[in-house]
């Protein structure tokens, strides 16, 4: 009996790390807002009110869906309380079980967008192909549905290594086990770095995590927990928003080594679209927006990535667009999530194939998903 072939992908764009709900809860957003209403409705607060926010806005769901931006994986990021640069009274922990407590509140505004229609909540490869039929050829605009996968970024909200079976079954499908350093991981943020391995309750979690092949994400992992981590999952593994250290020579990077283990083990880094990451002297005051470039920057970030690991295999794009920095942030032809898709053009002048631009806009990170995906839930 003859197998009828899957299609093949529609051509979309996956961003593997955007802090939907963080912006929400932090910065007072509306997802559902247009990015320019809201850069109206926040120009006209006063100079503190603006202080107190991270920049200007960037993503929204009119501006991801009108740039094709079809799956992004939505995080739960609450910061250790004495954080400087996220310690906001209503993303910020002193316990596990105030962090539990408020990743539960971001986890309510997927749920919420999700039981209004707005999202599509990816929690099996079943969901994962309703959203993506959404935008195959023939599909109005109208039926285009961003699917959102669920990803923990830093562990600290889950009680204990067990307890990871509850968040699973709520939709998490992603965890990051570092952010800074967690009661599970030495992890390394800006000038923030706290080293050591993975901990014991760490090692046990990725024991957990393995049971449910949920994906392990390196993103802020020190080099030390990284490789360990490499060492002991047997599951698939991403680096959700990492850039080369040739390009931000900071523990927070990755190596040329480290780029070459993920790629052994079949592993995607998402490349983010910060400033910082991707121009090693780079600084807001210092030549600003205007000083980083989608060919000088961006591109050559993905391409060393290529270079380094063999193919066009392991590379994709995790912008952490919004993530505690703004449009001023961000390089110069980028004004909101729309502009992704300047990415694949720039890479096909670049030479890049077809199909290998295919896999970095979102290729990739779909073979991740549906190797770690249930069929259903």
């Amino acid at each position: 009996m003859s197998v009828t072939p899957a299609p093949p992908d529609p051509a979309i764009i996956l961003d593997a790390h955007l802090d939907i709900a963080y912006n929400v809860i932090r910065n007072g957003r509306v997802f559902t807002q247009s990015v320019y209403a809201q850069r109206r409705r926040e120009a006209a607060l006063s100079p503190a009110q603006i202080r107190q926010l991270e920049g200007v806005i960037t993503v929204a769901l009119p501006e991801a869906l009108l740039g094709r931006v079809g799956i992004a994986f939505g995080t739960l990021f609450v910061s250790p309380a004495g954080n400087h640069d996220f310690g906001d009274a209503a993303i910020s922990y002193n316990t596990p079980r105030e962090a539990y407590d408020q990743a539960l509140k971001q986890l309510d505004v997927y749920q919420r967008l999700a039981d209004d229609g707005l999202i599509q909540l990816i929690r099996s490869r079943a969901e994962l192909t309703a959203v993506l039929d959404t935008w195959r050829p023939g599909s109005e605009f109208a039926d285009h549905r961003l699917g959102i996968v669920i990803s923990m970024e830093g562990a600290d909200p889950i009680l204990e290594p067990r307890q990871f079976e509850e968040w699973y079954a709520r939709g998490v499908r992603a965890v990051g086990p570092a952010w800074a350093g967690t009661r599970y991981s030495g992890g390394v943020v800006g000038s923030i770095f706290q080293p050591g391995p993975l901990t014991s309750l760490g090692r046990e979690l990725l024991e957990v995590m393995s049971h449910f092949g949920a994906l392990l994400d390196l993103s802020h992992m020190t080099d030390e927990a990284f490789s360990e981590a490499l060492d002991l999952y047997d599951g698939p593994i991403i680096a959700s928003h990492s850039s080369p250290r040739k390009f931000y020579d900071n523990p927070r990077s990755l190596s040329d080594d480290m780029l070459r283990s993920l790629a052994e083990r079949d592993g995607v880094v998402g490349i983010p679209l910060y400033n910082r990451f991707l121009q090693p002297d780079w600084r807001s005051g210092k030549g600003g927006k205007a000083s980083v470039t989608l060919l000088g920057n961006v591109i050559p970030a993905i391409d060393h990535i290529c270079q380094i690991t063999g193919s066009a295999q392991h590379v994709g794009i995790g912008t952490d667009l919004d993530g505690g920095f703004g449009w001023e942030a961000i390089p110069a032809e980028f004004d909101t999530i729309t502009d992704l898709n300047l990415i694949g053009p720039a890479l096909r002048a670049r030479g890049y194939a077809a199909d290998d631009v295919a896999a970095v806009l979102h290729g990739n990170f779909l073979r991740m998903l549906r190797r770690s995906l249930p069929d259903s839930v």
